[in-house]
């Protein structure tokens, strides 16, 4: 069976990201079903702006049937060729960690922390853009895992360079709740949901926003298998 090929080339270092995508499976947390229709629903109880009915969110994700499908394409072709134990549940919540604790360090502008798990070339933009970001801004950037309401498998790639190396590269999408005051001209499109802390407390209004995080891994022999991010978008944030 032929590799599909989606690029041809690649000048990306890649880093270590390893002790956030190795992990025991005993300690899996499954964010969504084996069919093309996900959900994940968060314990934490919510308000609606009209009144103090308990809600709880809901966040329900309808892929591209088609985009499915071939992603478990390339999940089948990544475990033949590149890694018999790959799981894509386990990557996911690999991913899950590592894009919290990333999320972390660009709203803190710890660019430093991120060599060995970020692409150096992407460090060197995450920081002219993180720069020039109010502070309100960089606080939304910070995702904590407890408020990561939905993960999900994006696009996936398997691909050689002109010197014949092997990738690997699979996008991930988080959806997450933030508590940072921003502008409502620049957040045109967000949800905004009213959080209940405590008995009695007043709710406070957090907004549900999205983040692509890519991971690229090579499989060439003799490599080191690490993973390191290639790509990072918050979307109204860091595009």
């Amino acid at each position: 069976m032929a590799l599909p090929l989606l690029r041809c080339s690649c000048r990306r270092p890649l880093t270590v990201l390893t002790p956030y995508l190795r992990l025991e499976r005993a300690a899996l947390i499954r964010h969504f079903t084996k069919g093309p229709v996900t959900t994940a629903v968060s314990s934490v109880r919510y308000y609606s702006s009209e009144g103090n009915r308990h809600q709880k969110v809901v966040v329900l994700g309808i892929p591209n049937p088609f985009i499915w499908f071939r992603t478990r394409i390339y999940y089948f072709l990544i475990r033949t060729y590149f890694d018999r134990e790959f799981s894509i549940e386990e990557f996911t919540d690999g991913a899950k960690q590592a894009f919290s604790h990333v999320s972390r360090l660009l709203s803190q502008c710890q660019f430093g922390a991120l060599e060995g798990l970020v692409a150096k070339d992407l460090i060197g933009k995450l920081e002219q853009k993180c720069l020039n970001l109010p502070l309100s801004h960089k606080r939304a950037l910070s995702a904590d895992p407890e408020e990561i309401m939905y993960t999900t498998p994006g696009d996936v790639g398997i691909y050689y360079d002109n010197n014949g190396r092997k990738f690997v590269s699979i996008l991930m999408r988080f959806w997450y709740l933030t508590s940072a005051h921003l502008p409502e001209d620049t957040m045109e499109g967000t949800r905004t949901f009213q959080v209940a802390l405590g008995d009695g407390e007043k709710p406070e209004s957090k907004r549900l926003l999205t983040a692509n995080y890519e991971f690229q891994r090579e499989f060439t022999q003799g490599v080191t298998p690490d993973w390191t991010i290639t790509r990072i978008e918050h979307s109204k944030l860091l595009d």
